[in-house]
């Protein structure tokens, strides 16, 4: 059953987190500094989303934010268990906050999220990470301060387990967003498609939606705080409003929030084929703040394959919306994601998804190799793919696909394009980063300040670099031969 947490189950988090603040405050006296937390997320942007909330309640128990896991009282562990490869990571760096809890027996140690909502990897924490405090699932982020006060005053390891749990959904939880300019705004959790590989609808629970009031709210928020950017997050956008409202369903929220004042753009992810409408191309199509951009996974592209997946459309229903996306909204930058390896896989079904690529031309594509999941119908498939074989077809598609997105990169150059700056580049601090209202990542030369509006002109395609119209161009970025003088522009 799906649970709406009342406004007296959050009063009630709200007077632990009163308590906890007495506590810290007395803590960071005896201590003569702040007490400080660190969050450390792994996966989607919904667990990035579910950190935020983890640190504004943190921040509201009265603890100060660090990235440094060694000058942090409180470290929480936001997992994902979307693939092997991010549980085995987190585990590891969960394992090597040992020392840690060694030279600071007072360190809390909490891990969280998708990886700690399935019973195997609960026990791993209970019984393989004895300095680990407190672990809780999904449905238990809410209830964040009653956990701590919990371990404070028992002094007793706490383990939470989502234990035939459909979800919840908790409002007025405190925030701590990481930019003053983008924002998640989750619209919906959970998922009722049971893929046959994908873990997420056990450990996020069945579908639920937010009242769309409190969404608008949300919203209105953001843009009276100077944001200008929202991303709406849910397993499936499309099914929102399912069950609980007749006539109103992700279209409409989306025109809604088109409506509201204020300027800034409404992007979404992620839409299932299955559900993804017309209608709702249409919509895009005629709201001016939601951008030309449409994340829509395909997996593969052979129609054997995606029905044992539990998929729900062909190959051909999945192109046919895709042709009219592209009818309808000119300059669509289209992403997906594809499933190379999976279990029955043949060669065959392979050139199908390279076909599927070369026919449809992303211009990107999240790509995984197959990855069992324990408790998931694709796990125990008898015909699973030799890892060899997995990655030497993973190559292939990567090739092929770098190759599409190189060439219609090159159709920027020349072009000067609107992109909001996220400040300096991570690998060149000398160079801006930012994107555009497509979704694609720019780097550039120039003066712009993080959250600013930048019109710039592309001259590498690569990977799209360029630099401020009206400016100089970097002497350091070799221009592309493509690149016309800038006279004749």
């Amino acid at each position: 059953m799906i649970e709406r947490i009342t406004k007296e189950q959050i009063a009630e988090q709200g007077e632990y987190t009163a308590k906890i603040r007495l506590a810290v405050s007395a803590a960071a006296s005896v201590r003569g500094r702040p007490m400080k937390f660190c969050v450390v997320t792994y996966g989607c942007q919904q667990n990035e989303a579910d950190s935020e909330r983890i640190a504004g309640m943190l921040s509201s128990m009265g603890y100060e934010k660090t990235a440094d896991e060694s000058d942090a009282d409180v470290i929480i562990v936001n997992t994902c268990a979307v693939r092997e490869h991010a549980e085995k990571r987190a585990l590891s760096v969960t394992g090597q906050y040992k020392h840690l809890k060694e030279k600071n027996p007072d360190l809390l140690i909490g891990v969280c999220g998708c990886m700690v909502s399935q019973e195997h990897r609960l026990d791993d924490i209970k019984h393989r990470y004895p300095y680990v405090d407190l672990a809780f699932g999904t449905s238990y982020l809410w209830r964040l301060p009653e956990i701590i006060y919990g371990r404070m005053t028992r002094k007793k390891r706490l383990f939470m387990l989502d234990a035939e749990s459909d979800g919840n959904i908790a409002e007025d939880v405190p925030v701590m967003r990481e930019c003053g300019y983008r924002a998640w705004l989750s619209i919906m959790y959970g998922c009722n498609n049971f893929c046959t590989y994908c873990v997420v609808p056990h450990v996020r629970g069945r579908e639920r939606s937010r009242l769309k009031e409190d969404i608008i709210n949300e919203a209105k928020l953001l843009i009276a705080d100077g944001v200008k950017d929202i991303t709406l997050l849910g397993q499936n956008v499309n099914s929102y409003g399912r069950g609980l409202y007749d006539n109103y369903g992700f279209a409409e929220l989306l025109e809604e929030l088109n409506a509201l004042d204020g300027d800034f753009t409404v992007r979404f992810m992620t839409s299932h084929p299955k559900d993804a409408t017309k209608k709702l191309i249409d919509t895009m199509a005629r709201c001016e703040k939601v951008p030309p951009q449409l994340h829509l996974p395909l997996q593969s592209g052979s129609d054997e394959v995606l029905a044992r997946m539990n998929r729900k459309y062909t190959f051909e229903s999945y192109k046919n919306l895709v042709d009219y996306a592209r009818e309808k909204i000119p300059g669509l930058t289209l992403t997906s994601d594809m499933i190379v390896g999976f279990p029955g896989e043949s060669e065959e079904d392979f050139e199908k998804t390279l076909s599927a690529l070369s026919l449809i031309r992303y211009d990107m594509v999240y790509s995984f190799i197959y990855s069992p999941r324990k408790n998931t119908p694709a796990a125990s498939y008898p015909d699973q793919i030799p890892e060899e074989v997995k990655h030497e077809r993973f190559e292939r598609m990567l090739q092929l696909q770098n190759g599409i997105g190189y060439e219609i990169n090159r159709q920027y150059v020349g072009r000067t394009v609107r992109v909001l700056c996220d400040g300096p580049s991570k690998n060149d601090p000398d160079t801006l980063s930012g994107r555009t209202d497509g979704g694609k990542n720019v780097c550039f030369t120039g003066v712009c300040p993080a959250g600013g509006y930048a019109d710039v002109r592309i001259t590498d395609a690569r990977v799209l670099c360029g630099f401020i119209a009206g400016g100089a161009p970097p002497l350091k970025t070799p221009p592309d031969p493509l690149l016309p003088p800038p006279s004749t522009l």
